[in-house]
């Protein structure tokens, strides 16, 4: 019974990280083995030049550097792949009781990222363009969005407002909607924030 459990992990952990992954990290061993023997055949050949053992040990120690990046760089890859992302849009509706300066995102009380606007870029939003304010990755589990909105508000005062959302992140990409709308009603904006 405990082989047939040995056997169904490799199998789910080639079917989480995909052959893209895997063949990624057969190319890395191999080049970790083909660096290695490179440096040995190097080691022998410099041994009978007078190379001071020093600067070999040196040379192999940036190396293990470098391969160490490189590992991590992977591992990063295969701990958030694209089934993990966060895609967080933006959306304007007609823009008559606020005027959008500078947006600031945080996820999980950590700033994600923050944006300024230009003139055109508002009018394009005005005009139904959606932006795309950020695209990241985050691990699965319960996460809270904070966005910040700076502008000019009703009676061109400084205007500043926040909405937040929690959501649970699944196996599946998610998205996320932030919205300003005007409300003719309330004469002020509302922002609201939408699970897509």
């Amino acid at each position: 019974m405990k082989n047939n459990k040995a056997h169904a992990k490799p199998h789910t952990f080639l079917k989480r990280i995909g052959l893209t992954h895997c063949s990624l990290i057969m190319a890395l061993i191999l080049a970790i083995v083909l660096n290695v023997a490179s440096f040995v055949a190097k080691a022998q050949t410099t041994e009978q030049d007078g190379q001071p053992l020093s600067s070999q040990i040196e040379d192999l120690k940036k190396a293990l550097i470098t391969l160490n990046r490189d590992l991590f760089i992977l591992e990063e890859d295969l701990l958030f792949p694209s089934s993990s992302q966060l895609a967080v849009y933006l959306s304007v509706d007609v823009g008559t009781f606020f005027t959008l300066d500078a947006v600031e995102l945080k996820i999980d009380d950590e700033v994600a990222t923050h944006y300024l606007y230009t003139e055109r870029q508002i009018n394009a939003l005005h005009r139904g363009g959606v932006q795309r304010l950020y695209l990241g990755n985050i691990p699965q589990g319960e996460h809270e969005l904070t966005a910040f909105f700076v502008g000019i508000g009703p009676e061109n005062r400084p205007y500043k407002r926040a909405v937040s959302i929690q959501f649970e992140k699944d196996d599946d990409p998610q998205a996320v909607e932030l919205q300003i709308v005007d409300s003719p009603a309330k004469q002020q904006p509302e922002f609201s924030a939408v699970v897509l």
